[in-house]
């Protein structure tokens, strides 16, 4: 049973459950490169710490690779998800960043843009820090995040409507500022032959000038750069991957000390 926490800002348990169903290809798509990238810590037995698992869809295969993971979610729902389809993992918990510490790790992966729902920009920057403070030395960090250029491409996206055996979802999308996306979603839930439960929900996304995040990582000790990708797969346009090592001080990032990540 999903719990259902009212007043949750996003993915209440309605929500969660149908982007479990139906939203699983990104961690599809994304899920070989974060493997490759972090078998150096697989192979040390180190662990990794995952933001914003959702449901769980990537950490099953982290799992199922052979990873020892701790998965995060700010949801409760997603959290009760995950557990349920992820069990293997050594522990899933509610975390909501910036404010609650980030447990120590030798690899940390946040992918499907988790960090893009913080508040603001101010509070990205926080928890990435935190992300950074949280690295063991040579711990590997990986995420995606949006770009401004994310609501850029998505300024006069019409209306979206998917349908499961028993769901509807219906999307709409604004770009009430340059730095904010915005997802407006109803749901509707069958709860009987005639009846359906109806709940709405807002997500505003912070969009950020990634070009910028390497140089914030590396004074906090990470060397780190923009990719298009984690591996082979083919990111949205303007989700944005970063890959970063955790150094024993800060400096600035080259491409050639992430050769071996």
């Amino acid at each position: 049973m999903i719990p259902d926490v009212p007043n949750a800002p996003y993915y209440r348990a309605d929500l969660a459950r149908i982007h479990h169903e139906r939203f699983g290809f990104h961690a599809d798509a994304v899920a070989p490169g974060i493997i490759t990238l972090l078998q150096p810590v697989r192979e040390r037995g180190g662990l990794v710490v995952e933001i914003g698992c959702g449901s769980g869809l990537l950490t099953k295969y982290l799992v199922d690779a052979g990873y020892r993971v701790l998965a995060t979610d700010a949801s409760p729902a997603m959290v009760d998800l995950a557990r349920q389809y992820a069990g293997g993992a050594e522990g899933i918990r509610r975390l909501r960043l910036p404010d609650e510490p980030v447990p120590p790790a030798d690899a940390i992966v946040s992918v499907g843009h988790p960090l893009s729902y913080l508040d603001n920009e101010k509070q990205v920057n926080d928890a990435l820090a935190a992300l950074a403070r949280a690295l063991r030395p040579q711990g590997v960090l990986a995420f995606d995040i949006c770009d401004v250029r994310y609501g850029e491409a998505r300024c006069d996206e019409p209306p979206k409507v998917w349908f499961g055996e028993d769901w509807v979802l219906v999307t709409r999308t604004s770009v009430p500022d340059p730095r904010t996306f915005r997802r407006e979603m109803t749901t509707f839930v069958r709860t009987g032959s005639e009846l359906w439960r109806r709940d709405d929900e807002v997500h505003d996304n912070v969009l950020v000038n990634t070009a910028e995040l390497p140089a914030l990582l590396a004074r906090h000790g990470v060397r780190a750069e923009l990719r298009h990708s984690f591996g082979d797969e083919v990111l949205p346009t303007g989700l944005h991957a970063v890959v970063g090592v955790r150094t024993t001080r800060a400096q600035l990032p080259t491409s050639d000390d992430l050769h071996d990540v």
